[in-house]
């Protein structure tokens, strides 16, 4: 059965596939593509129903909920850090409500805990691979960094206005569940099952032999040197990864019924993993 597996260019989902890429990981009945976009796109291919498997930010798993189901590993999440609001000179978090930010899209995790941290404010979207340049020129006042950006704006000489997983932690006591891996309900019952086992077996094969797995996923680096792409890896390939547990399920669910509170979603949201 073929499956097109959606995730982004970058070395922390690079890493987690390095399993079924290298052929570590038996793929049984399954014949994996690996397509590679942006999170901004796979999130609008989910909603159209695109891809069998797919990356996606969590805020917008409430809009494709009919079609695909959470798997419960796979989850970009961290404790304590996440993205980061950045400015050219020190900012109060109250001067953000001011400006304007540039976001990495409307879609993303990222956007969404902003709005529920600053509330209203003005904002345009921009690829998220270029809102350091939006800054440091002048043309946005602010940008909100995700992926690999959340390791390198201060070497563009930018200062930190807040960090979204630090204010979520406060506010919770919980980790930031940022992005996650759903698949199509339509591959069957019986079928998500075993295609969530490998899966996690990939996950499990590159956190089981990081050497190799980082030597792979250095190829979606995008300049970041292997210090750096490591400690990238680090932050959002970890044990919550391989499975959410108790509590980053709580987390999922808090996030979107926050969500959900705001008025984001036209439907109510329901929440389900495979098994």
């Amino acid at each position: 059965m073929l499956i097109r597996l959606g995730h982004s260019p970058d070395p922390d989902d690079a890493f987690m596939f390095w399993g079924l890429a290298s052929g570590e990981v038996d793929p049984r009945q399954f014949e994996f593509e690996h397509v590679l976009r942006d999170i901004q796109t796979l999130n609008t291919w989910a909603i159209d129903g695109k891809l069998e498997v797919s990356a996606i930010s969590l805020a917008a798993y409430p809009l494709v909920q009919e079609n695909y189901v959470l798997l419960p590993h796979g989850a970009s999440m961290g404790s304590g850090y996440g993205p980061i609001v950045v400015a050219r000179e020190e900012l109060a978090l109250s001067d953000l409500r001011n400006i304007e930010i540039a976001i990495p899209g409307e879609l993303t995790t990222a956007f969404l805990v902003l709005r529920m941290c600053l509330g209203q404010f003005r904002y345009r979207a921009v690829p998220f691979d270029q809102i350091i340049e939006e800054v440091t020129s002048g043309r946005s006042d602010a940008g909100l960094l995700i992926h690999e950006g959340q390791l390198t704006y201060e070497a563009e000489g930018l200062k930190k206005v807040v960090d979204l997983g630090e204010w979520w932690l406060l506010e919770t006591g919980l980790p930031l569940p940022l992005g996650a891996n759903v698949a199509r309900r339509d591959v069957g019952a019986d079928v998500l099952f075993e295609l969530s086992d490998v899966l996690r077996d990939s996950i499990q094969a590159g956190l089981d032999n990081r050497e190799e797995a980082m030597e792979y996923a250095m190829q979606f680096g995008r300049g970041l040197d292997t210090e750096l792409a490591d400690r990238f890896v680090g932050m959002y390939v970890n044990e919550l990864t391989c499975d959410y547990g108790d509590e980053g399920r709580q987390a999922v669910r808090e996030l979107l019924s926050r969500a959900e509170a705001l008025g984001t979603y036209e439907q109510p949201v329901k929440v389900e993993f495979v098994g």
